[in-house]
Protein backbone atom coordinates (compact mmCIF):
# COMPACT_ATOMS: atom_id res chain seq x y z
CA UNK A 1 0.00 0.00 0.00
CA UNK A 2 1.34 3.44 -0.91
CA UNK A 3 0.46 6.41 1.28
CA UNK A 4 1.22 9.95 0.18
CA UNK A 5 0.51 13.52 1.23
CA UNK A 6 -1.01 14.38 -2.12
CA UNK A 7 -2.99 12.72 -4.81
CA UNK A 8 -4.82 13.72 -7.96
CA UNK A 9 -7.32 16.54 -7.54
CA UNK A 10 -10.24 14.38 -8.67
CA UNK A 11 -9.78 11.55 -6.18
CA UNK A 12 -12.92 9.42 -6.16
CA UNK A 13 -13.85 8.63 -2.53
CA UNK A 14 -15.66 5.38 -3.35
CA UNK A 15 -12.69 3.99 -5.27
CA UNK A 16 -10.36 5.25 -2.55
CA UNK A 17 -12.34 3.53 0.22
CA UNK A 18 -12.78 0.23 -1.64
CA UNK A 19 -9.07 0.17 -2.49
CA UNK A 20 -7.77 1.05 0.98
CA UNK A 21 -10.16 -1.39 2.65
CA UNK A 22 -9.06 -4.15 0.27
CA UNK A 23 -12.65 -4.86 -0.82
CA UNK A 24 -12.85 -7.99 -2.98
CA UNK A 25 -15.59 -10.33 -4.09
CA UNK A 26 -14.17 -13.44 -2.45
CA UNK A 27 -17.03 -15.87 -3.03
CA UNK A 28 -19.46 -16.09 -5.93
CA UNK A 29 -22.55 -18.27 -5.72
CA UNK A 30 -25.34 -19.35 -8.04
CA UNK A 31 -28.85 -20.46 -7.12
CA UNK A 32 -31.14 -22.38 -9.46
CA UNK A 33 -34.60 -23.01 -8.01
CA UNK A 34 -38.20 -23.83 -8.83
CA UNK A 35 -41.37 -24.44 -6.83
CA UNK A 36 -41.37 -23.40 -3.18
CA UNK A 37 -38.10 -22.53 -1.53
CA UNK A 38 -36.67 -20.17 1.10
CA UNK A 39 -33.08 -19.80 2.28
CA UNK A 40 -31.83 -17.84 5.30
CA UNK A 41 -28.33 -16.37 5.66
CA UNK A 42 -26.76 -14.93 8.83
CA UNK A 43 -25.56 -11.40 9.58
CA UNK A 44 -21.79 -11.06 9.14
CA UNK A 45 -19.31 -8.24 8.45
CA UNK A 46 -19.46 -8.18 4.68
CA UNK A 47 -21.21 -6.66 1.73
CA UNK A 48 -23.32 -9.02 -0.34
CA UNK A 49 -24.87 -8.56 -3.75
CA UNK A 50 -27.71 -10.65 -5.15
CA UNK A 51 -28.65 -10.43 -8.83
CA UNK A 52 -31.64 -12.12 -10.47
CA UNK A 53 -30.86 -13.49 -13.92
CA UNK A 54 -34.15 -15.32 -14.47
CA UNK A 55 -37.52 -15.47 -12.73
CA UNK A 56 -38.27 -13.75 -9.42
CA UNK A 57 -37.38 -14.02 -5.76
CA UNK A 58 -38.39 -12.26 -2.56
CA UNK A 59 -35.75 -10.55 -0.42
CA UNK A 60 -36.57 -10.31 3.29
CA UNK A 61 -34.56 -8.29 5.83
CA UNK A 62 -35.40 -7.64 9.50
CA UNK A 63 -37.55 -4.55 9.94
CA UNK A 64 -38.23 -4.10 6.22
CA UNK A 65 -41.24 -5.10 4.10
CA UNK A 66 -40.56 -8.00 1.70
CA UNK A 67 -39.07 -6.85 -1.61
CA UNK A 68 -39.80 -8.71 -4.84
CA UNK A 69 -36.79 -8.97 -7.15
CA UNK A 70 -37.22 -9.72 -10.86
CA UNK A 71 -34.83 -10.58 -13.66
CA UNK A 72 -32.29 -7.78 -14.06
CA UNK A 73 -32.66 -6.49 -10.49
CA UNK A 74 -29.61 -6.29 -8.23
CA UNK A 75 -29.47 -5.55 -4.52
CA UNK A 76 -26.52 -4.88 -2.23
CA UNK A 77 -26.78 -5.85 1.44
CA UNK A 78 -24.80 -4.70 4.45
CA UNK A 79 -24.26 -6.71 7.63
CA UNK A 80 -27.90 -7.71 7.90
CA UNK A 81 -29.19 -11.25 7.99
CA UNK A 82 -31.53 -11.94 5.11
CA UNK A 83 -33.85 -14.49 3.52
CA UNK A 84 -34.33 -15.05 -0.20
CA UNK A 85 -37.47 -16.99 -1.09
CA UNK A 86 -40.08 -17.88 -3.67
CA UNK A 87 -42.77 -16.79 -1.19
CA UNK A 88 -42.24 -14.43 1.77
CA UNK A 89 -44.51 -16.56 3.96
CA UNK A 90 -42.40 -19.72 3.73
CA UNK A 91 -40.28 -20.81 6.72
CA UNK A 92 -36.66 -20.68 5.54
CA UNK A 93 -34.03 -23.37 5.73
CA UNK A 94 -30.35 -22.72 6.39
CA UNK A 95 -28.90 -21.40 3.14
CA UNK A 96 -25.31 -21.41 4.34
CA UNK A 97 -25.58 -25.08 5.33
CA UNK A 98 -27.05 -25.89 1.92
CA UNK A 99 -24.06 -24.43 0.08
CA UNK A 100 -21.64 -26.08 2.49
CA UNK A 101 -23.33 -29.42 1.90
CA UNK A 102 -22.95 -29.13 -1.87
CA UNK A 103 -19.21 -28.67 -1.49
CA UNK A 104 -19.34 -25.87 -4.06
CA UNK A 105 -20.88 -22.53 -4.92
CA UNK A 106 -23.95 -23.72 -6.86
CA UNK A 107 -27.24 -24.79 -5.24
CA UNK A 108 -30.05 -26.57 -7.10
CA UNK A 109 -33.58 -26.56 -5.68
CA UNK A 110 -35.98 -28.38 -7.97
CA UNK A 111 -35.36 -26.62 -11.27
CA UNK A 112 -34.23 -23.37 -12.81
CA UNK A 113 -37.33 -21.17 -13.00
CA UNK A 114 -35.35 -18.70 -10.91
CA UNK A 115 -31.62 -18.21 -11.39
CA UNK A 116 -29.72 -15.84 -9.10
CA UNK A 117 -26.08 -14.88 -8.67
CA UNK A 118 -24.59 -13.88 -5.34
CA UNK A 119 -21.29 -12.38 -4.32
CA UNK A 120 -19.72 -11.89 -0.88
CA UNK A 121 -17.49 -8.84 -0.57
CA UNK A 122 -14.89 -9.07 2.19
CA UNK A 123 -12.33 -6.59 3.43
CA UNK A 124 -8.68 -6.74 4.39
CA UNK A 125 -7.77 -6.90 8.08
CA UNK A 126 -10.34 -5.24 10.35
CA UNK A 127 -11.38 -2.36 8.13
CA UNK A 128 -14.94 -3.25 7.18
CA UNK A 129 -16.52 -0.92 9.77
CA UNK A 130 -15.64 2.32 7.99
CA UNK A 131 -17.73 1.46 4.92
CA UNK A 132 -20.38 -0.78 6.46
CA UNK A 133 -21.25 1.86 9.05
CA UNK A 134 -21.95 4.41 6.30
CA UNK A 135 -23.83 2.36 3.70
CA UNK A 136 -27.53 1.47 3.91
CA UNK A 137 -28.34 -2.11 4.91
CA UNK A 138 -30.19 -2.55 1.62
CA UNK A 139 -29.54 -0.95 -1.77
CA UNK A 140 -31.86 -1.91 -4.61
CA UNK A 141 -31.05 -1.33 -8.28
CA UNK A 142 -34.12 -2.26 -10.35
CA UNK A 143 -33.39 -3.50 -13.84
CA UNK A 144 -35.75 -0.80 -15.12
CA UNK A 145 -33.89 2.10 -13.48
CA UNK A 146 -32.13 4.71 -15.61
CA UNK A 147 -28.67 3.88 -14.29
CA UNK A 148 -28.91 0.12 -14.69
CA UNK A 149 -27.71 -0.31 -18.30
CA UNK A 150 -24.13 -1.04 -17.27
CA UNK A 151 -25.40 -3.44 -14.61
CA UNK A 152 -27.45 -5.29 -17.22
CA UNK A 153 -24.41 -5.60 -19.48
CA UNK A 154 -22.28 -7.03 -16.67
CA UNK A 155 -25.01 -9.49 -15.66
CA UNK A 156 -25.21 -10.69 -19.27
CA UNK A 157 -21.44 -11.16 -19.37
CA UNK A 158 -21.44 -13.02 -16.04
CA UNK A 159 -24.23 -15.32 -17.19
CA UNK A 160 -22.45 -16.00 -20.47
CA UNK A 161 -19.16 -16.66 -18.71
CA UNK A 162 -20.80 -19.26 -16.47
CA UNK A 163 -22.24 -21.05 -19.49
CA UNK A 164 -18.98 -20.97 -21.47
CA UNK A 165 -16.79 -22.31 -18.65
CA UNK A 166 -13.73 -21.48 -20.75
CA UNK A 167 -10.10 -21.12 -19.74
CA UNK A 168 -9.50 -18.24 -17.34
CA UNK A 169 -13.17 -18.29 -16.37
CA UNK A 170 -12.49 -17.86 -12.64
CA UNK A 171 -10.47 -14.69 -13.19
CA UNK A 172 -12.97 -13.20 -15.63
CA UNK A 173 -15.92 -13.98 -13.32
CA UNK A 174 -14.12 -12.49 -10.32
CA UNK A 175 -13.31 -9.26 -12.15
CA UNK A 176 -16.88 -8.97 -13.44
CA UNK A 177 -18.18 -9.44 -9.90
CA UNK A 178 -15.92 -6.62 -8.65
CA UNK A 179 -17.20 -4.32 -11.39
CA UNK A 180 -20.82 -5.31 -10.75
CA UNK A 181 -20.53 -4.20 -7.13
CA UNK A 182 -19.27 -0.74 -8.11
CA UNK A 183 -21.78 -0.34 -10.93
CA UNK A 184 -24.64 -1.33 -8.63
CA UNK A 185 -23.60 1.30 -6.07
CA UNK A 186 -23.27 3.87 -8.88
CA UNK A 187 -26.69 3.04 -10.28
CA UNK A 188 -28.26 3.20 -6.82
CA UNK A 189 -26.76 6.65 -6.20
CA UNK A 190 -28.10 7.89 -9.53
CA UNK A 191 -31.55 6.30 -9.26
CA UNK A 192 -32.49 7.53 -5.80
CA UNK A 193 -32.39 11.15 -6.91
CA UNK A 194 -29.55 12.42 -4.75
CA UNK A 195 -30.55 10.57 -1.56
CA UNK A 196 -31.03 12.86 1.38
CA UNK A 197 -29.12 11.04 4.12
CA UNK A 198 -25.93 9.00 4.11
CA UNK A 199 -22.46 8.92 2.66
CA UNK A 200 -23.59 8.03 -0.87
CA UNK A 201 -26.01 10.95 -0.83
CA UNK A 202 -23.22 13.26 0.32
CA UNK A 203 -20.97 12.03 -2.50
CA UNK A 204 -23.71 12.93 -4.99
CA UNK A 205 -24.27 16.39 -3.49
CA UNK A 206 -22.29 19.02 -5.47
CA UNK A 207 -21.03 20.86 -2.38
CA UNK A 208 -20.44 17.96 0.01
CA UNK A 209 -19.06 15.85 -2.83
CA UNK A 210 -16.35 18.47 -3.40
CA UNK A 211 -15.44 18.32 0.27
CA UNK A 212 -15.23 14.52 0.37
CA UNK A 213 -13.09 14.48 -2.77
CA UNK A 214 -10.77 17.08 -1.25
CA UNK A 215 -10.40 15.09 1.98
CA UNK A 216 -9.64 11.87 0.12
CA UNK A 217 -7.25 13.63 -2.26
CA UNK A 218 -5.16 15.00 0.63
CA UNK A 219 -5.95 13.25 3.88
CA UNK A 220 -2.79 14.57 5.58
CA UNK A 221 -3.81 18.19 5.11
CA UNK A 222 -4.37 19.83 8.54
CA UNK A 223 -8.01 20.47 7.68
CA UNK A 224 -10.14 22.90 9.64
CA UNK A 225 -13.91 23.25 9.47
CA UNK A 226 -13.42 26.72 7.98
CA UNK A 227 -11.22 25.34 5.16
CA UNK A 228 -13.68 22.58 4.35
CA UNK A 229 -16.57 25.03 4.43
CA UNK A 230 -14.64 27.12 1.91
CA UNK A 231 -14.31 24.08 -0.38
CA UNK A 232 -18.07 23.60 -0.12
CA UNK A 233 -18.77 27.29 -0.70
CA UNK A 234 -20.84 27.50 2.48
CA UNK A 235 -20.68 29.32 5.78
CA UNK A 236 -18.90 27.42 8.51
CA UNK A 237 -22.03 26.88 10.62
CA UNK A 238 -24.21 25.81 7.69
CA UNK A 239 -21.53 23.48 6.34
CA UNK A 240 -20.88 21.81 9.69
CA UNK A 241 -24.59 21.24 10.33
CA UNK A 242 -25.26 19.96 6.79
CA UNK A 243 -22.24 17.64 6.71
CA UNK A 244 -23.07 16.17 10.12
CA UNK A 245 -26.71 15.64 9.15
CA UNK A 246 -25.93 14.03 5.81
CA UNK A 247 -22.85 11.95 6.63
CA UNK A 248 -23.74 11.10 10.22
CA UNK A 249 -20.67 12.59 11.88
CA UNK A 250 -18.98 16.03 12.07
CA UNK A 251 -16.48 16.94 9.32
CA UNK A 252 -13.32 16.59 11.39
CA UNK A 253 -14.57 13.34 12.92
CA UNK A 254 -14.85 11.98 9.39
CA UNK A 255 -11.32 13.16 8.57
CA UNK A 256 -9.97 11.52 11.72
CA UNK A 257 -11.85 8.26 11.10
CA UNK A 258 -10.54 8.00 7.55
CA UNK A 259 -6.95 8.84 8.58
CA UNK A 260 -6.99 6.12 11.22
CA UNK A 261 -8.60 3.61 8.86
CA UNK A 262 -5.83 4.21 6.33
CA UNK A 263 -3.27 3.87 9.10
CA UNK A 264 -4.70 0.57 10.34
CA UNK A 265 -4.69 -0.82 6.81
CA UNK A 266 -1.06 0.23 6.36
CA UNK A 267 -0.07 -1.31 9.70
CA UNK A 268 -1.63 -4.59 8.61
CA UNK A 269 0.54 -4.48 5.49
CA UNK A 270 3.65 -4.07 7.67
CA UNK A 271 5.37 -2.10 4.94
CA UNK A 272 6.71 0.87 6.95
CA UNK A 273 7.18 2.21 10.49
CA UNK A 274 4.50 3.47 12.83
CA UNK A 275 6.10 6.93 12.81
CA UNK A 276 6.08 7.05 9.01
CA UNK A 277 2.42 6.00 8.84
CA UNK A 278 1.48 8.59 11.46
CA UNK A 279 3.20 11.32 9.46
CA UNK A 280 1.70 10.29 6.15
CA UNK A 281 -1.87 10.44 7.46
CA UNK A 282 -1.37 13.88 8.98
CA UNK A 283 -0.09 13.40 12.53
CA UNK A 284 3.05 15.42 13.34
CA UNK A 285 3.36 13.70 16.73
CA UNK A 286 3.62 9.93 17.08
CA UNK A 287 2.21 10.18 20.61
CA UNK A 288 -0.85 12.09 19.34
CA UNK A 289 -1.31 9.46 16.67
CA UNK A 290 -1.03 6.67 19.23
CA UNK A 291 -3.57 8.33 21.52
CA UNK A 292 -6.08 8.83 18.67
CA UNK A 293 -5.53 5.29 17.40
CA UNK A 294 -6.07 3.73 20.82
CA UNK A 295 -9.19 5.84 21.38
CA UNK A 296 -10.64 4.68 18.05
CA UNK A 297 -9.69 1.00 18.10
CA UNK A 298 -9.04 0.16 21.74
CA UNK A 299 -5.40 -0.88 21.29
CA UNK A 300 -2.11 0.77 20.29
CA UNK A 301 -0.87 0.89 16.68
CA UNK A 302 1.81 -1.75 17.28
CA UNK A 303 -0.89 -4.27 18.17
CA UNK A 304 -2.20 -4.00 14.60
CA UNK A 305 1.15 -4.15 12.89
CA UNK A 306 1.92 -7.27 10.88
CA UNK A 307 5.10 -9.00 12.03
Amino acid sequence: MVLSHTSKVGTDPLSDVLNILGARVTRRTRLEAAGQWALAFPAIDRLKFVAILRGTGWMLLPGRPPQLLSAGDVCVLGRSAYVVASDPQLPPSDGQALYDATGGDVAHLGGDETVALGGSVTFAAENADFLLNMLPEFLLVPGSSAGSSAVATILSLMSGEAERDGIGSDIVSARLADVLLVEAIRAYSASVGQVEIGWLGALSDPRLGRVLRAIHANVAQPWTVAQLAGVAGMSRAAFSATFTHRVGQPPLSYVRAWRLTIARAALAQGDTTVASIANKVGYTSQSAFGFAFRAAFGSPPKAHRRS
